[in-house]
């Protein structure tokens, strides 16, 4: 742009408010350098008032799009050795040794070994040259580790070591990840490991935790670990303790569920397994509720040391699990389709039922309870005791276990 016809401050104030988003264009660095020691001296900034210096420096940040700071280090500049030029560099510039060729080749190398550590390729690359002769690798036989990676942040290296790979889906044939349809059977078994916490970064007892799907059966094990062994015992243990036979096992994608052992165990059982779907967090929300309901208010929340399992699993199987299924009475929702075909859920006072009523109430039960089981031994076992007999039994059993664990402890 040119200027020259402006050579007073009221012209350059007037031309100011006239050109609001004019820039200045130049070529290079030193243009612009050259236009500001021109137009300080043109409208002699020395010399002007304080008010006007403040329009002449405006202006010049305006035309150059310097910040003031900047602007103020070539007024300074201007005034120290009488003209506004580039600082020449200082700052010493040592030849490239390694060429892009040597760059690239570099890369090459770490998409081979598929980005293996620093000391590796530097291993590699010496050998390269040292070993197999390789005369491409001369150079990059210095290369020590502390520059490999200096080279690594070179546009070149860069341009030829980026890599796209679709992310491969761990893919485990076992269990069919679906959702259940029990259709009014028993046996449709929704499955969940719980934790009784940790003190001191040591693990307590685990247990693994059993709902019917159709009848709310409960059946509750406690195991010292989560591995493919104890597993074994306690999905054998359950079952037993199940009136019913077990058509489903559906769990979560966790490996103490998904592997080799456990599918082996439900296969030779022709028990169909299948795992929770992505993004359907109330896939096995029946169980994760019990856990909270029933597991955790009778358990609590405090760290249990692993060698209690054994004298925890037989209260549950004497005592805890017998009361969940015969005299803790569970809600059982009553669906309703609107006109829109949403499903609602209501629970009414007569909609609550233990698991064993709930049971007996299905049409034609006889053919899905095991051998030896009869409505007339389900109705005699809940008959056995009353309901708040059996509560207090628990809470008194319970309240032993645990003066028992305190004092082994």
């Amino acid at each position: 742009m040119n200027d020259d016809t402006l050579t007073s401050v009221a012209q350059l104030k007037e031309f100011a408010n006239l050109s609001k988003g004019a820039k200045f264009k130049s070529k290079d660095k030193e243009e612009t350098y050259k236009w500001v020691d021109t137009t300080l001296g043109r409208f002699r900034y020395r010399k002007e008032t304080k008010k006007n210096k403040g329009i002449i420096k405006h202006y010049i940040m305006n035309m150059t799009g310097y910040s003031k700071s900047a602007v103020d280090k070539m007024i300074a500049r201007k005034k120290k050795i009488g003209k506004v030029v580039l600082k020449e560099r200082t700052q010493n510039e040592f030849p490239a040794f390694y060429t892009r060729e040597d760059t690239a080749l570099l890369a090459e190398v770490v998409n081979a070994y598929r980005g293996q550590n620093g000391k590796a390729i530097k291993k590699v690359l010496c050998e390269m040259f040292e070993v197999y002769e390789d005369a491409k690798f001369e150079r990059l036989s210095h290369l020590s580790v502390s520059h490999l990676y200096n080279l690594k942040k070179k546009v070149v290296y860069q341009t030829h070591a980026l890599i796209f790979t679709k992310t491969n889906p761990v893919n485990v044939d076992i269990g069919v990840r679906e959702k259940p349809e029990p259709n009014g059977k028993p046996g449709f078994l929704r499955v969940d490991s719980v934790h009784q916490g940790d003190l001191e970064k040591i693990k307590g007892v685990y247990y693994i935790h059993f709902v019917d799907e159709v009848t709310q059966w409960d059946i509750v094990v406690c195991v010292e670990h989560i591995s493919e062994y104890f597993l074994e015992k306690a999905l054998e243990e359950a079952f037993e303790q199940f009136p019913f036979g077990v058509i489903n096992f559906h769990s979560d994608n966790g490996s103490e569920y998904i592997n080799k052992t456990v599918s082996k165990l439900l296969k030779d059982a022709y028990i169909k397994q299948t795992k929770s779907r992505s993004r359907r967090s109330n896939d096995n929300a029946l169980v994760e509720g019990k856990n909270a309901a029933t597991l955790r208010k009778q358990m609590g929340h405090i760290h249990i040391p692993q060698k209690f399992a054994p004298l925890i699993n037989e209260f549950c199987t004497s005592r805890l699990n017998p009361f969940l299924n015969y005299h803790r009475p569970c809600a059982f929702a009553t669906n309703k389709t609107d006109a829109k075909g949403k499903v609602k859920k209501t629970y009414k006072t007569a909609d609550y039922q233990t698991p064993v009523d709930k049971l007996i109430a299905i049409p034609n039960v006889e053919q899905y309870l095991k051998k030896g089981v009869t409505m007339e031994t389900l109705k005699k076992k809940k008959l056995e005791q009353s309901h708040f007999e059996s509560a207090k039994e628990v809470s008194k059993a319970r309240m032993k276990l645990f003066n028992e664990m305190k004092t082994k402890n």
